[in-house]
């Protein structure tokens, strides 16, 4: 639990220091690494850091591989969740 919320902080983190340098025009977060802190687990902070700072909302490609990653995560999720439920009965 506590690596889960190191990384969504990070991400969030991640997102809002790159909108910050995005706005001065200095050297970016670049997407790659963005994406790899969501896939790590970071998808809900990546998710919540588009929202507050209406970041990479433009770009399709990247929200295309965002979502498919959250979305994967959330099916593992159910699935682990329901499995644990399973043997709890």
């Amino acid at each position: 639990m506590i690596y889960l919320w190191g990384i969504n902080t990070l991400t969030l983190l991640a997102f809002g220091w790159d909108k910050a340098r995005a706005r001065r025009r200095k050297n970016r977060v670049p997407e790659r690494r963005l994406l790899w802190l969501a896939a790590l687990g970071g998808s809900p902070g990546a998710v919540v850091g588009r929202w507050i700072f209406r970041h990479k909302t433009r770009k399709r490609g990247f929200s295309v591989w965002l979502f498919a990653i959250t979305g994967v995560q959330m099916i593992l999720v159910f699935l682990v969740m329901t499995e644990a439920s399973e043997k709890l009965l």
